[in-house]
């Protein structure tokens, strides 16, 4: 039988074969790999990108290069990718996250922590992400807030970006908009330089951005925020258990709640603390405060994250200073250790979370709306001590100057009424 004629017909099937592979792979997003380099190429009709993110860090996420240059990233699904060491990400284009709510509320990847979730969790050792500023992540978010209807902790509203486990690693020049939650959340790592990170969580309707805060920490140290600007509906950055040895600088926050330290003191008979921070040359444009710290209060009621309370703990060696401030709308300095279950109210002075040794100033200057600087009410089952506003002479208000405090042990300021 002559067979010769059949050659032809098979390399045209495989030709076809391989075209159809090709386009297949096309569709679905590639990965090239050249040494140590691998770059991400988008799918070409909207699928998932997430499959070939992860396999470009499962072959370069050791001392490689993942490149993700393409101007959009579909993300449809959960990305883990912890364990890396020595690799660099490049981010030129924006990965936007998908509109399947109920496929993210239920299968974030756990916080382990106030019942949290993520949709990507990131961590290694010498980790370099750069974003150039032009880097998008975009979490669709307006979707999560008409979802929420402003509801602060909707059940399964993955935080965009965790970066977990992580030790020596910088990111940089990174966009956050429209963020699902919190924009970030730093954990159980050390030794993390976040700068240049623009974060803007803004609904574009009636219905509120709550809880988009740009960045919460825990059990984390030597941990520094830098050149950061922040737009969203809550705390700009937030500080919670176990942070330490923490550095906030030069930022702008628009709107919100300013730098926050907690809320802490959430679990029952759990000990907590957040110790040695220092948020300084900060521009405020429109936010609530400057610096405020909040614990829960000493009697339990509910559970987080919508309830809580009875925690232990302390927090202590916190300044804000050098502070320019453009039409704060509330206080200067806030203390508050009457968090509780929401709509719930009293039990403010059953706290025994402790706090020490907190400086608001020097250098703080500008304007805010009110008629009251501060406002520290502490507890009485564990009042403050060590609390001190400094040079407040260059802080103008509406009215009145005044500075009410309850439970402070020997201020070196005057308090011109309880609260």
């Amino acid at each position: 039988m002559d067979t010769s004629s059949m050659k032809p017909l098979l390399l045209n099937v495989l030709g076809f074969t391989l075209l159809f592979s090709q386009i297949d792979i096309a569709f679905s997003g590639a990965v090239r790999r050249t040494g140590k380099t691998c770059t991400v190429s988008a799918s070409i009709n909207g699928s998932d990108d997430a499959p070939a993110i992860l396999e470009a860090f499962r072959l370069c996420g050791t001392n490689g290069l993942i490149q993700l240059h393409e101007p959009l990233y579909h993300i449809e699904s959960v990305m883990s990718t912890t364990g890396l060491s020595n690799v660099e990400i490049d981010l030129m284009g924006t990965m936007l996250w998908g509109t399947n709510l109920t496929y993210w509320v239920s299968s974030g990847i756990p916080l382990g922590y106030l019942n949290a979730t993520t949709a990507w969790a990131l961590g290694g050792d010498q980790i370099v992400f750069t974003g150039h500023d032009v880097g998008t992540l975009d979490g669709n978010g307006q979707l999560w807030y008409n979802l929420a209807d402003g509801v602060s902790n909707y059940p399964g509203r993955p935080i965009n970006l965790l970066v977990t486990n992580a030790t020596d690693s910088l990111f940089t020049g990174i966009r956050f908009v429209q963020s699902q939650y919190w924009t970030m959340a730093v954990k159980d790592s050390e030794d993390i330089v976040l700068q240049g990170i623009y974060v803007n969580s803004t609904s574009n309707n009636s219905v509120p951005a709550r809880n988009t805060d740009g960045v919460d920490t825990f059990f984390s140290n030597k941990i520094t925020f830098k050149n950061w600007t922040v737009v969203n509906g809550d705390d700009c950055i937030a500080l919670k258990a176990n942070s330490t040895n923490i550095l906030i600088q030069d930022s702008v926050f628009h709107g919100a709640l300013g730098v926050a330290i907690g809320s802490i003191g959430q679990y029952d008979g759990v000990f907590e603390m957040i110790q040695n921070v220092t948020a300084e040359r900060i521009l405020a444009i429109g936010s609530r405060y400057a610096g405020y710290i909040k614990t829960w209060t000493g009697v339990p009621q509910g559970f987080p994250p919508n309830g809580g309370g009875g925690g232990v703990g302390f927090a202590t060696n916190i300044t804000f200073k050098d502070f320019i401030l453009q039409k704060v709308t509330d206080n200067v300095a806030l203390i508050t250790q009457c968090t509780s279950f929401e709509g719930a109210t009293g039990d403010c002075d059953t706290s025994l979370f402790q706090l020490s040794n907190i400086t608001w100033g020097p250098g703080i200057v500008g304007t805010i709306q009110t008629d009251t600087l501060a406002a520290m009410q502490c507890s009485g089952d564990a009042p403050c001590a060590g609390i001190s506003l400094v040079g407040f002479n260059n802080v103008v208000t509406v009215g009145a100057r005044e500075i009410k405090c309850s439970n402070i042990i020997d201020p070196v300021f005057d308090c011109t009424g309880s609260i």
